[in-house]
């Protein structure tokens, strides 16, 4: 049973950290006034604006700063600023006794994918692979995706349609929905973090990866029992994609689309989840229904 945490009520607290990559301050300062207009009292943690090498700061600060926000009773939620690299480099020396006694939505994406198969893995808690800090630039605080994460927090159902794809394998499915990041899910086989799928609905993203890395992660996934007993699979955006001379020789979803050609179950392309502007709110480890047609796909949780 997975267990899913309050949401969010006007006049609650949310906290912004950078458990990861750095983050300048002033890439937060439209968030925090978005989230101030929902509504919302924000916290600001020690690393963001800071700064130490790639990351935002040392293993040691950004594990201290992320088990500050986790362990505060008057933060109910916590977004992380960004992510980059580093989740993996603190997860082992977070505590979670408090967050399993009082659980609050933990919000990011890209390396934060860890930290969300952890939770679904390991604390049996939900969590939310959505936007963070710098979506809500440029006008990002009044796109749909952005504001997708504002119906989530707010305990809103999500039922998500999106065109048809030429990939598209045709069908429905319905169980917990898993995923994240691929090279982040691929990095977590084998640890504790690492996700069992089995009769789940795993997403997938990712972005500047060479094509035949792509290839290789996907067969990790295959040849580690993670697609096999799939209920279905959704592919997000895989942008900013390279490939390597010569030719690999097929597109990302030609890549895919081989891994899982030996499975019945559905399977969806080019859902607007990804490190674009189209990225939807998940609630990681929610129950969700996918329904795959010929004319429309749509996500929606029960």
């Amino acid at each position: 049973m997975i267990k899913i945490p309050p949401y969010l009520k006007k006049g609650e607290t949310i906290g912004i950290v950078c458990p990861s990559g750095t983050l300048p301050a002033k890439k937060v300062t439209t968030c925090i006034s978005a989230l101030e207009a929902w509504g919302y009292k924000v916290k600001i943690g020690k690393t963001v604006g800071s700064q130490h090498h790639y990351f935002s700061a040392t293993d040691e600060e950004r594990a201290a700063d992320m088990q500050a926000m986790l362990d505060d009773k008057s933060v109910q939620a916590v977004l992380c600023g960004r992510g980059g690299y580093g989740m993996s480099r603190i997860i082992d020396v977070l505590d979670f006794k408090k967050f399993k006694k009082h659980p609050k939505w933990v919000i990011g994406f890209s390396d934060i994918t860890l930290l969300h198969n952890h939770f679904y893995q390991v604390l049996k808690t939900a969590s939310l692979h959505a936007p963070m800090a710098g979506a809500f630039n440029n006008g990002g605080s009044n796109n749909e995706w952005v504001l997708s994460l504002k119906h989530a927090l707010q305990g809103k159902k999500a039922n998500y349609k999106t065109a048809p794809h030429a990939h598209n394998k045709l069908g429905s499915a319905t169980g917990k929905l898993v995923g994240g990041n691929l090279t982040l899910v691929a990095h977590a086989v084998g640890t504790v973090s690492g996700l069992q799928t089995k009769n789940a609905i795993l997403f997938l993203e990712d972005i500047g990866e060479y094509k035949y890395n792509i290839d290789r992660m996907m067969l990790q996934l295959k040849r580690s029992g993670m697609l096999k007993n799939l209920a279905g699979l959704v592919v997000g955006g895989f942008t900013q994609t390279k490939d390597s001379d010569p030719a690999f020789g097929a597109s990302v979803y030609e890549i895919i689309e081989a891994a899982v050609a030996d499975y019945k179950y559905p399977v969806c392309y080019d859902f607007p989840v990804s490190h674009d502007k189209e990225n939807y709110a998940l609630k990681h480890g929610a129950v969700y229904t996918l329904q795959v047609t010929t004319k429309k796909v749509s996500l929606q949780e029960l």
